[in-house]
Formats: C-alpha cells, structure tokens, sequence
C-alpha cells in the first residue's frame, strides 16, 4: 500500500452505509493487524492511510497517545492502539501505518502495524462478543467475524474515543 492512500467517502455513500446495518446490506471494514490479532473499522470513517511519521509529544498525555502532526494544516492527535489495547507501546518503523480516521465531529491517527485488506461482511456474520471477565473499557469491541482462517476483531470508534478529548483534537472540516 503506498505511503498515502485516500479512501473515498462521500456523503451520498456514508448515508447509504448508516442505513446498511438496519437493512441487512453488507457493511464494509478496513483490517489492520497489531502483532498477531487482526482488527477492523468500518470503512465509512476511514479519511486516508498514511506511512508513520514522528509526532509532537504533548505533555500529560495518556500513554496511548504518541503525539500530534501536522496533516495539511489539521492538528491530529495519533493514538497507538496497541498501548490503548493494553498490550505494551508499539515501537515504530518504516513499516508501521497511520489510520486517519473521523470519530465523530473530530479527526484522530490511529498507530498500527500494517493495513490488511477490505472486508465486506454480511450483517448476520457479525457475531457477538463472548461475555468475558473483561474490564468495564474494553466496551469498544462491536463484533466478531469468523472467516476462513482467521478472525477479525471489529471495533466501535465512537465507543473507543468515549470520553477522550485532548486539546490537541479539532473538529473535522
């Protein structure tokens, strides 16, 4: 993939997509991997993915946030989801991936190894996260999709930026 790639959204496909879920039209996810697991997004507020950079690192911080950059003049605070996953700080190279992405009203990076593929799911293949004995902030897990081979964890933005907001976070345009 090359180091920067649109991924087209218009506001046309975004209505089309809200309404997909409700009645039972595919839904489509980017998946990404951090190490061995493979996550997904839906497809929808996925702006662009870019090669990693060096960030700004703001002081305070949580430590699953790197920093900002600066992306055409928008301020974007990255997030590193294997931190925010609980499994360690990422240590990134050349090959890691930035996930631009719009939660709600603003614009975040997400950190993650390597972009896998487009998955376009049927609305009942999506199953349902086993009741675990997992703590009350893992609640951003949406679903679970068997494929073949592997699985892929997909993910609730709005639910996995609730209640997060640094000052370095600005509206989308």
């Amino acid at each position: 993939m090359d180091a920067m790639q649109e991924v087209s959204s218009n506001g046309a496909a975004a209505r089309d997509m809200a309404g997909a879920a409700a009645d039972g039209r595919p839904r489509q996810f980017i998946t990404f991997t951090i190490g061995a697991e493979e996550y997904g997004v839906d497809i929808m507020a996925v702006r662009e993915i870019k090669g990693w950079t060096e960030t700004t690192i703001l002081p305070q911080s949580p430590p699953h946030v790197r920093g900002v950059i600066n992306l055409r003049g928008v301020i974007v605070p990255i997030y590193d989801l294997r931190a925010r996953f609980g499994m360690g700080s990422s240590e990134p190279t050349k090959s890691h991936v930035v996930i631009i992405v719009a939660v709600r009203s603003r614009v975040v990076g997400l950190l993650v190894d390597a972009v896998s593929d487009i998955l376009t799911v049927e609305t009942g293949a999506v199953r349902a996260v086993p009741e675990l004995d997992r703590r009350g902030d893992a609640d951003f897990l949406d679903g679970l999709v068997a494929l073949d081979t592997r699985m892929v964890t997909l993910i609730s933005l709005d639910r996995l930026f609730r209640g997060e907001r640094s000052e370095a976070e600005v509206p989308t345009q």
